[in-house]
């Protein structure tokens, strides 16, 4: 089976977009004027199913993929409009988005959620959204460093500020995937470089820390490859060893994992050369990031499965990237493929 473990549904039906829309003006008005109301939402099965079948299902089809892990669009979490209740709303809608995808193609995709951030609202808020959602048969989270929208102001993610909600990922067996949403910042783009400014903060802040003392059993998932890590692991390194760390394989070991959402040949061969095989999992947020295709080769720049295809990696240690890996990291996977089978 080939799993990909970082989907996002980015073409979603049209009325999702007009009532975030009004939510926002609702939320950024001076009189506060009502929010729209949820039950004013109309999202039918058929354009849920239109929507997926001309889009990630055509893709999974196409390029011989079995299973996404699928989540609410990332930029569009947006954790820095509106206050916690607002965050609330959006992200209950987004998830229960989600299930409604997940119960229309079970053998295709299972859910990971968002969560309601807000700034300057305590991690531990959003436990109660977690638990609801994994109920529902989730199997992860989307943890976002950064609620602001791209100023960085936000407790580093080693703080204690986090700890009851680590305490409750560890307690559900669940991994969070490190992901910034929406950026707001004009100095940065959202994808080109707040996703990756973001992912290599959050490696930087782990490694000089004890947090995997804490919790052993914590399990991060970096995407987009790790950010700048990969290609600048010697720098990485020289600071963990100069502050009296490991070496980054053994900080790593069974807490952090990169995915494979890299977008040409080359970034797959340093990715496979650099980190150890048993911390990468395949992925390739299609419809996401970059869409289209690469004029040099006509194939989808997302269309990481080539890359990994045609990577030096052994054809067991592809096993590992494509499915392996993934139900270690994602302890309830397994289990849930065989319900939604069922």
């Amino acid at each position: 089976m080939i799993i990909d473990c970082h989907g996002h549904y980015t073409t979603e039906p049209k009325d999702l977009h007009r009532f975030r829309k009004d939510q926002t003006a609702a939320a950024n008005a001076k009189d506060k004027a009502a929010m729209p109301p949820r039950s004013g939402l109309k999202m039918s099965d058929d354009e849920i199913r239109e929507s997926i079948e001309a889009n990630q299902l055509k893709f999974q089809k196409e390029r011989g993929t079995d299973l996404t892990i699928f989540s609410p669009r990332a930029s569009g979490m947006g954790h820095h409009i509106g206050d916690e209740s607002v965050s609330r709303e959006w992200t209950e809608i987004c998830n229960d988005l989600i299930h409604r995808v997940v119960t229309l193609y079970p053998k295709n995709f299972i859910g990971v959620c968002q969560l309601p951030q807000s700034p300057g609202v305590p991690p531990k808020n959003a436990i109660a959204e977690l638990e609801r959602c994994v109920k529902m048969g989730f199997v992860g989270c989307n943890l976002n460093p950064d609620p602001s929208g791209g100023y960085f102001n936000a407790p580093p993610m080693t703080d204690k500020w986090y700890y009851p909600f680590y305490e409750k990922m560890v307690e559900l067996d669940v991994p969070a995937m490190i992901h910034v949403s929406g950026c707001c910042n004009p100095a940065q783009h959202t994808t080109g470089s707040y996703y990756l400014n973001a992912d290599t903060m959050v490696f930087m802040q782990v490694i000089l820390s004890d947090l995997f003392k804490d919790f052993p059993t914590l399990k991060f998932i970096i995407p987009h490859g790790g950010g700048a890590v990969p290609f600048h692991w010697g720098r990485f390194r020289g600071i963990a060893l100069n502050n009296g760390k490991p070496e980054l394989a053994e900080i790593m070991g069974k807490n952090i994992f990169f995915d494979t959402c890299v977008y040409h040949q080359p970034g797959i061969d340093l990715l496979t050369k650099v980190v150890s095989v048993d911390n990468l999992l395949f992925a390739s947020e299609m419809v996401g990031a970059v869409k289209g295709n690469d004029p040099r080769t006509g194939f989808g720049f997302d269309d990481t499965k080539r890359y990994v295809d045609a990577s030096p990696l052994s054809a067991a240690d592809k096993v590992k990237v494509f499915e392996g890996n993934a139900y270690k990291v994602f302890s309830r996977l397994k289990a849930q493929i065989a319900k939604q089978a069922a």
